[in-house]
Protein backbone atom coordinates (compact mmCIF):
# COMPACT_ATOMS: atom_id res chain seq x y z
CA UNK A 1 0.00 0.00 0.00
CA UNK A 2 2.60 2.47 1.03
CA UNK A 3 4.20 1.61 -2.49
CA UNK A 4 0.83 2.45 -4.58
CA UNK A 5 0.62 5.75 -2.19
CA UNK A 6 3.98 6.90 -2.82
CA UNK A 7 4.18 6.19 -6.54
CA UNK A 8 0.72 7.78 -7.43
CA UNK A 9 0.11 10.20 -4.73
CA UNK A 10 3.12 11.96 -2.85
CA UNK A 11 6.44 10.65 -5.32
CA UNK A 12 5.45 10.09 -8.82
CA UNK A 13 3.43 13.61 -9.26
CA UNK A 14 6.27 15.76 -7.81
CA UNK A 15 8.78 13.70 -10.24
CA UNK A 16 6.83 14.22 -13.08
CA UNK A 17 6.83 17.81 -12.24
CA UNK A 18 10.67 18.53 -11.23
CA UNK A 19 12.01 16.44 -14.22
CA UNK A 20 9.00 16.39 -16.62
CA UNK A 21 10.45 13.18 -18.32
CA UNK A 22 10.66 12.20 -22.05
CA UNK A 23 9.78 8.35 -22.29
CA UNK A 24 11.07 6.42 -24.90
CA UNK A 25 10.83 2.75 -25.61
CA UNK A 26 8.30 1.90 -22.60
CA UNK A 27 6.07 -0.36 -24.85
CA UNK A 28 9.51 -2.71 -24.18
CA UNK A 29 8.96 -3.09 -21.19
CA UNK A 30 6.56 -6.43 -20.63
CA UNK A 31 3.40 -6.23 -18.38
CA UNK A 32 3.36 -9.96 -16.92
CA UNK A 33 5.96 -11.98 -16.05
CA UNK A 34 9.41 -11.73 -14.45
CA UNK A 35 11.94 -9.37 -16.25
CA UNK A 36 15.12 -7.70 -15.31
CA UNK A 37 15.50 -4.01 -15.97
CA UNK A 38 19.04 -2.85 -16.03
CA UNK A 39 20.19 0.66 -16.50
CA UNK A 40 23.15 3.22 -15.99
CA UNK A 41 23.79 5.05 -12.46
CA UNK A 42 24.20 8.67 -12.54
CA UNK A 43 22.25 10.23 -9.72
CA UNK A 44 20.31 9.41 -6.49
CA UNK A 45 17.13 9.81 -8.07
CA UNK A 46 17.36 7.17 -10.48
CA UNK A 47 15.85 4.82 -7.63
CA UNK A 48 12.94 6.52 -7.75
CA UNK A 49 12.43 8.49 -11.66
CA UNK A 50 12.40 5.31 -13.10
CA UNK A 51 10.13 3.15 -11.03
CA UNK A 52 7.64 5.70 -11.10
CA UNK A 53 7.00 5.71 -15.12
CA UNK A 54 7.00 1.45 -15.43
CA UNK A 55 3.13 0.52 -15.20
CA UNK A 56 4.44 -2.31 -13.06
CA UNK A 57 6.40 -2.54 -9.64
CA UNK A 58 10.06 -2.37 -9.83
CA UNK A 59 12.07 -3.81 -6.97
CA UNK A 60 15.34 -2.74 -6.46
CA UNK A 61 18.18 -4.70 -4.93
CA UNK A 62 19.65 -1.84 -2.92
CA UNK A 63 22.88 -0.89 -1.17
CA UNK A 64 23.35 -2.14 2.63
CA UNK A 65 24.46 1.14 4.07
CA UNK A 66 20.84 2.95 3.19
CA UNK A 67 19.83 0.19 5.80
CA UNK A 68 21.76 0.63 8.79
CA UNK A 69 22.28 4.05 8.58
CA UNK A 70 22.84 5.85 12.45
CA UNK A 71 20.26 7.79 14.72
CA UNK A 72 16.81 8.89 13.53
CA UNK A 73 17.89 9.48 9.79
CA UNK A 74 19.26 6.30 9.35
CA UNK A 75 16.11 4.75 10.77
CA UNK A 76 13.83 6.85 8.69
CA UNK A 77 15.57 5.87 5.58
CA UNK A 78 15.88 2.28 6.23
CA UNK A 79 12.32 2.24 6.74
CA UNK A 80 11.43 4.52 3.40
CA UNK A 81 13.50 1.93 1.68
CA UNK A 82 11.59 -1.23 2.89
CA UNK A 83 8.37 0.64 2.25
CA UNK A 84 9.15 1.00 -1.26
CA UNK A 85 9.97 -2.50 -1.46
CA UNK A 86 13.52 -2.58 -1.91
CA UNK A 87 15.72 -5.12 -0.82
CA UNK A 88 19.20 -4.12 0.79
CA UNK A 89 22.74 -5.70 -0.77
CA UNK A 90 25.91 -6.34 0.55
CA UNK A 91 28.44 -5.35 -1.82
CA UNK A 92 31.54 -6.69 -0.14
CA UNK A 93 31.58 -9.64 -2.42
CA UNK A 94 32.31 -13.27 -1.66
CA UNK A 95 29.06 -14.98 0.29
CA UNK A 96 27.57 -11.41 0.66
CA UNK A 97 27.33 -11.45 -3.34
CA UNK A 98 25.77 -15.08 -3.48
CA UNK A 99 22.95 -13.77 -0.75
CA UNK A 100 22.05 -10.70 -3.06
CA UNK A 101 21.93 -13.17 -6.11
CA UNK A 102 19.51 -15.30 -4.18
CA UNK A 103 17.44 -12.36 -3.34
CA UNK A 104 17.33 -11.58 -7.23
CA UNK A 105 16.44 -14.53 -7.95
CA UNK A 106 13.17 -14.90 -5.31
CA UNK A 107 11.87 -11.84 -6.92
CA UNK A 108 12.56 -12.97 -10.65
CA UNK A 109 10.75 -16.77 -9.05
CA UNK A 110 7.33 -15.06 -8.43
CA UNK A 111 6.89 -13.36 -11.77
CA UNK A 112 7.89 -9.77 -10.67
CA UNK A 113 10.27 -7.27 -12.18
CA UNK A 114 13.99 -6.82 -10.93
CA UNK A 115 15.58 -3.41 -11.09
CA UNK A 116 19.91 -3.45 -11.32
CA UNK A 117 22.66 -1.40 -11.91
CA UNK A 118 25.24 -3.41 -13.83
CA UNK A 119 27.83 -0.90 -12.73
CA UNK A 120 27.14 -1.70 -8.76
CA UNK A 121 27.23 2.01 -7.76
CA UNK A 122 26.42 5.59 -8.93
CA UNK A 123 28.95 6.94 -11.89
CA UNK A 124 30.85 9.48 -10.21
CA UNK A 125 31.42 11.90 -13.52
CA UNK A 126 29.14 11.00 -15.71
CA UNK A 127 30.70 8.23 -17.94
CA UNK A 128 29.54 4.31 -18.31
CA UNK A 129 31.53 2.03 -16.67
CA UNK A 130 32.48 -1.42 -16.51
CA UNK A 131 29.59 -4.20 -15.55
CA UNK A 132 29.97 -6.38 -13.13
CA UNK A 133 28.42 -10.13 -13.76
CA UNK A 134 25.66 -10.15 -11.39
CA UNK A 135 22.98 -9.32 -13.85
CA UNK A 136 24.27 -11.62 -15.81
CA UNK A 137 24.05 -14.40 -13.75
CA UNK A 138 20.75 -13.80 -12.50
CA UNK A 139 19.34 -12.78 -16.35
CA UNK A 140 21.62 -16.50 -17.11
CA UNK A 141 19.78 -18.42 -13.91
CA UNK A 142 16.76 -17.73 -14.16
CA UNK A 143 16.10 -17.47 -17.72
CA UNK A 144 14.11 -14.32 -18.04
CA UNK A 145 14.50 -11.17 -20.70
CA UNK A 146 16.95 -7.87 -19.70
CA UNK A 147 15.90 -4.64 -20.81
CA UNK A 148 18.46 -2.21 -21.15
CA UNK A 149 17.71 1.33 -19.88
CA UNK A 150 19.06 5.13 -20.36
CA UNK A 151 18.72 7.43 -17.77
CA UNK A 152 19.69 11.02 -19.68
CA UNK A 153 19.89 13.98 -17.57
CA UNK A 154 19.79 12.77 -13.81
CA UNK A 155 23.49 13.54 -13.45
CA UNK A 156 23.09 16.91 -14.45
CA UNK A 157 20.05 17.13 -12.55
CA UNK A 158 21.07 15.74 -9.20
CA UNK A 159 25.37 14.50 -9.91
CA UNK A 160 26.82 12.82 -6.53
CA UNK A 161 26.96 14.98 -3.46
CA UNK A 162 24.48 17.56 -4.34
CA UNK A 163 21.03 16.57 -1.59
CA UNK A 164 18.24 18.26 -3.50
CA UNK A 165 17.96 18.12 -7.60
CA UNK A 166 17.74 20.52 -9.89
CA UNK A 167 14.27 20.86 -12.12
CA UNK A 168 14.84 20.15 -15.68
CA UNK A 169 13.90 17.80 -18.33
CA UNK A 170 15.50 14.10 -18.09
CA UNK A 171 14.68 11.60 -20.66
CA UNK A 172 14.36 7.65 -19.60
CA UNK A 173 14.97 5.32 -22.94
CA UNK A 174 13.69 1.61 -22.66
CA UNK A 175 15.89 -0.70 -25.42
CA UNK A 176 14.39 -3.66 -26.44
CA UNK A 177 14.38 -6.94 -24.35
CA UNK A 178 17.46 -8.83 -24.24
CA UNK A 179 17.35 -12.75 -24.11
CA UNK A 180 20.03 -15.42 -23.48
CA UNK A 181 18.53 -19.02 -23.47
CA UNK A 182 21.83 -19.55 -26.09
CA UNK A 183 24.01 -19.53 -22.67
CA UNK A 184 21.78 -21.76 -20.76
CA UNK A 185 23.69 -23.88 -18.23
CA UNK A 186 26.95 -21.84 -18.44
CA UNK A 187 26.23 -19.44 -15.49
CA UNK A 188 29.08 -20.81 -13.65
CA UNK A 189 31.29 -20.09 -16.96
CA UNK A 190 32.76 -16.50 -16.14
CA UNK A 191 33.48 -16.19 -19.78
CA UNK A 192 30.10 -16.85 -20.53
CA UNK A 193 28.84 -13.92 -17.47
CA UNK A 194 31.11 -11.67 -18.95
CA UNK A 195 29.94 -11.80 -22.92
CA UNK A 196 26.55 -11.32 -21.36
CA UNK A 197 27.36 -8.46 -18.96
CA UNK A 198 29.01 -6.90 -21.94
CA UNK A 199 26.28 -7.41 -24.10
CA UNK A 200 23.94 -6.02 -21.55
CA UNK A 201 26.37 -2.79 -21.00
CA UNK A 202 26.87 -2.24 -24.89
CA UNK A 203 23.19 -1.96 -25.18
CA UNK A 204 22.92 0.83 -22.57
CA UNK A 205 26.07 2.65 -24.18
CA UNK A 206 23.70 2.99 -27.27
CA UNK A 207 20.86 4.38 -25.60
CA UNK A 208 22.40 6.69 -23.10
CA UNK A 209 25.25 7.80 -25.28
CA UNK A 210 27.63 7.85 -23.00
CA UNK A 211 31.59 7.96 -22.80
CA UNK A 212 32.43 4.35 -22.21
CA UNK A 213 35.27 3.59 -19.67
CA UNK A 214 36.69 0.06 -19.79
CA UNK A 215 37.00 -0.04 -15.41
CA UNK A 216 34.79 -0.60 -12.26
CA UNK A 217 33.17 2.66 -11.18
CA UNK A 218 34.19 2.07 -7.67
CA UNK A 219 37.96 1.19 -8.51
CA UNK A 220 37.87 4.42 -10.73
CA UNK A 221 36.43 6.50 -8.19
CA UNK A 222 39.24 5.59 -5.38
CA UNK A 223 41.95 5.98 -7.52
CA UNK A 224 40.78 9.56 -8.32
CA UNK A 225 39.93 10.80 -4.62
CA UNK A 226 43.84 8.83 -4.09
CA UNK A 227 45.33 11.07 -6.74
CA UNK A 228 43.48 13.93 -5.20
CA UNK A 229 44.82 13.32 -1.89
CA UNK A 230 48.78 13.02 -3.36
CA UNK A 231 47.93 16.19 -4.67
CA UNK A 232 46.76 18.25 -1.83
CA UNK A 233 49.72 16.22 -0.04
CA UNK A 234 52.28 17.89 -1.82
CA UNK A 235 51.21 21.21 -2.24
Amino acid sequence: MFYQVLKYVILGPLLRLIFRPRVEGLEHVPLQGPAIIAGNHLSFSDHFVMPVIVPRRVTFLAKSEYFTGPGLRGRLTAAFFRGIGQIPVDRSGGKAAQAALRSGLAVLRKGRVLGIYPEGTRSHDGRLYKGRTGVAALAMKAQVPVIPCAMIGTFEAQPTGRRLPRAMRITIRFGKPLEFSRFAGLDGEHAALRAVTDEIMYEILQLSGQEYVDEYANEAKARQQSQWGLVRRFR
